[in-house]
């Protein structure tokens, strides 16, 4: 559920758009978004367009599902993503097999560490786009 300091985020998402948080003094980047740079301590933000891509860092295929909501798609893999032009932010989401697949999860068995993947977005309950993720060389 978005709150006040990601909104922006899901309202980029919304556009097609990955932006992540970043000081307007230090221009360091941040995720999640916070009120306050952990770098230099201010309070001046900016949310700056990223290339949307960027590599595996890590990946768990749950049995049986965390969430209630996901129990119809189980097995299913949850992908944490270091952006290639932001390396110090990581985000968490799912490797889908297609852009327009809503959770159509790739076989655990092609997921690899350092694999190159690009986001792509797609709209959940509630209106809420999230950001998903496609392998880059499928």
């Amino acid at each position: 559920m978005p709150d006040d300091d990601g909104a922006p985020f899901f309202t980029y998402a919304a556009r097609g758009e990955l932006r992540v948080q970043a000081c307007a003094d230090c221009r360091e980047p941040r995720f999640p978004p916070r009120p306050c740079c952990p770098h230099c301590q201010s309070f001046a933000s900016e949310w700056i367009r990223t290339s949307g891509r960027g590599r595996i860092w890590s990946y768990v295929v749950p049995h049986p599902p965390l969430l209630p909501a996901y129990a119809a798609r189980a097995p299913y893999n949850v992908i944490l993503v270091e952006l290639a032009d932001a390396p110090r932010v990581r985000l968490v989401g799912n490797l889908v097999a297609a852009a327009d697949a809503a959770l159509d999860s790739v076989d655990p068995a092609r997921i690899r560490i350092n694999a190159p993947v690009k986001a792509v977005f797609h709209e959940v309950a509630g209106g809420i786009t999230v950001p998903r993720w496609v392998l880059e060389r499928p």
